[in-house]
């Protein structure tokens, strides 16, 4: 019996049951239309937290002990192919040319005397553009 109420109040009124449908259309496609804003503003907040966190995860690596403390240095690499590279790496006081393929790393060579690698500041030219200063008769110096 209390189930059948509310069915019979609808049932009373006719005019309630035919503007309900056309209320509810303009609800139906607002819902869709408003999932569809949640669904995307939510997709966007997912991929900028991602962003976020790639950006914050290289902030963090960068600003850890970079150089302090550390026992080997790479002082320099040179790409030899595709896939191999000759490295030199500085351990302690003493500077080793290794090889490095893919799946093996050798030592190559021990170097006696350390070699001198420009700091940041002292920017290397290359021989070719020496030359070219030398022959238009500038000093290395006056293009700094």
């Amino acid at each position: 019996m209390l189930l059948a109420w509310p069915l019979s109040v609808l049932a009373a009124e006719p005019g309630a049951t035919t503007a309900a449908p056309a209320a509810t259309a303009p609800m139906v496609n607002s819902g869709v239309a408003g999932q569809l804003t949640q669904l995307v503003f939510g997709l966007l907040l997912v991929l900028g937290l991602i962003f976020f966190l790639a950006w914050l995860l290289r902030r963090v690596q960068q600003a850890g002990p970079a150089g302090k403390g550390q026992v080997i240095e790479l002082i320099g690499s040179r790409a030899l192919g595709p896939r191999d590279r000759l490295m030199l790496v500085q351990v302690g006081n003493e500077q080793i040319l290794l090889g490095l393929s893919p799946g093996t790393i050798t030592a190559l060579h021990v170097l006696k005397e350390p070699v001198e690698v420009p700091t940041a500041s002292e920017k290397a030219t290359p021989e070719f553009a020496q030359h070219l200063l030398k022959i238009l008769g500038k000093d290395q110096k006056d293009t700094k």
